[in-house]
């Protein structure tokens, strides 16, 4: 992306010409990464940012093409969750990131492809088929910002926003190779974040480096009045020219590398740690005691927001409509039946049971309780390092069909990535290393709330001494 920007200064290149060819490279893709394309509407952003260009502006984003996940309100452009539910949805406005893009000339190529509702871990479960890996096209790319991540990875954008509940946006940049933060929660407005679960939501920037997410990351975030969660305060640029890594404390916590971690995957972290150490941080062993309950935590929490959430999706107002019903009720019914698919009503079903009578205290209670013990553990942690290394993913990408009957397996997979989230702490992804399959492997670091610029510019450094990020599949 920042390359791109300086040809553009250069005038060795223009965004209509790089427009161009990222269109083309999508129609010849085959990855199904995108849901809607925006042909028209990416050309005449082009010329805008050309004109702009042509008067002196030096912004980073101009002209850049960026996919927006399809999650993310897109004024006239349709916004579907990748859900039969919402196929025909076209928003009557723009989320507040999607303002903040246009405003700085970014040009938004097009909706990218998600597991349904942001539900899921391989984009299995969207409505219009899962996106491939750019890796290995028989393997999945990750999920829930799947299309996102493979988009970023088979150079069909330049940059890309995702979501990231449990691990949606960190996940899938390990199984592809690029770059991907996960903010500290109230950094980026939710505004027109089509809503999982409202507490744990973050939108955030994909890149192939951490320098291109920075920029992304930096031009999305700020206060919001219409975001509730929005954190108000001064926001400062972060700085392009990586973290000075002596005197820095990584913690590393030994529940990271316990059973059901690949061994070439630990290899890969491992490696990355011992690089830090080598560019003059210093490793101290953490502890996180209730990171064990992570998962369990967040399949109660998540569910149960979902399901408050998706109660909108009925018919009356806007979506699909089963109208042929003898009555109210039914088209409720026939309406939730048809149009969410399988995963989204498994989730919907339990956290209606975990927030039933009688249940809410055994169940939604108690995970609202232990995940507080699990953002103390943090706090503590932090007490003794700056930031944390360790795995993204436990696994490289593995087959589209592989997982596919068993979805506890799949669940079990954002054992890293859920933490983050129920804290509220920024975490990314960054490529360290590829698997015995050859497939790519990412390193997770994770830092205090609103430290992000610590974790990116770690980022930056480490690649600044690597090539992992660089390599194209």
């Amino acid at each position: 992306m920042l390359d791109t920007a300086r040809r553009y200064r250069k005038e060795d290149l223009s965004p209509e010409s790089q427009v161009t060819a990222r269109l083309e490279a999508i129609r010849r893709s085959g990855l199904n990464a995108f849901v809607t394309v925006d042909e028209r509407g990416a050309r005449l952003q082009a010329a805008g940012a050309a004109e702009r260009i042509a008067e002196g502006d030096e912004g980073l984003l101009l002209g850049i093409p960026v996919a927006v996940k399809d999650n993310i309100c897109t004024k006239d452009l349709r916004t579907t969750c990748s859900s039969t539910i919402l196929s025909s949805f076209v928003p009557p406005y723009d989320a507040h990131v999607i303002e903040l893009l246009r405003r700085q000339g970014a040009v938004i190529i097009g909706k990218t492809n998600l597991d349904e509702f942001a539900m899921g871990s391989t984009t299995n479960t969207s409505a219009f088929g899962p996106t491939k890996n750019p890796w290995d096209p028989s393997r999945t790319p990750g999920g829930s910002s799947g299309g996102s991540a493979a988009a970023v990875a088979a150079g069909l954008c330049d940059a890309a926003l995702g979501s990231d509940t449990g691990g949606s946006v960190r996940q899938p940049a390990s199984f592809c190779g690029i770059t991907g933060l996960k903010p500290t929660y109230g950094s980026i407005s939710r505004y027109g974040l089509v809503a999982f679960a409202s507490s744990l939501d973050q939108i955030g920037p994909m890149g192939r480096s951490a320098r291109d997410t920075a920029v992304l990351f930096d031009a999305i975030r700020g206060y919001d009045p219409r975001d509730s969660t929005s954190s108000p305060g001064e926001y400062t640029p972060t700085s392009l020219d990586g973290l000075d890594l002596r005197g820095i404390r990584i913690g590393v916590p030994g529940v990271f590398f316990s059973e059901g971690l690949s061994r070439d995957v630990e290899r890969s972290v491992r490696f990355a740690v011992s690089l830090f150490e080598e560019l003059g941080a210093e490793t101290v062993p953490i502890e996180l005691p209730h990171i064990r309950y992570g998962v369990a935590v967040y399949y109660i929490i998540a569910p149960a927001e979902a399901s408050s959430n998706l109660a909108r999706y009925d018919g009356v107002r806007y979506g699909l409509r089963k109208a042929d019903e003898k009555d109210l009720f039914d088209m409720y019914c026939e309406t939730r039946a048809q149009g969410f698919g399988d995963e989204v009503k498994r989730r919907i079903m339990l956290g209606t049971y975990a927030l039933s009578a009688g249940y809410y205290d055994a169940y939604y209670r108690k995970a609202s309780l232990v995940r507080s013990l699990i953002a103390e553990d943090f706090r503590r942690a932090f007490t003794r390092c700056d930031m944390i290394a360790g795995p993204t993913v436990p696994v490289t990408a593995f087959g589209i069909d592989e997982m596919v009957d068993d979805p506890l397996s799949i669940y079990l997979l954002d054992i890293y990535t859920i933490p983050a989230n129920l804290a509220g702490i920024p975490a990314l992804s960054l490529p360290c290393g590829f698997g015995d399959n050859g497939m790519p492997i990412g390193l997770q670091l994770m830092a205090p709330a609103f430290k992000d610029n610590v974790i990116l510019g770690a980022a930056m450094t480490f690649q600044d001494h690597t090539r992992f990020h660089e390599v194209r599949p």
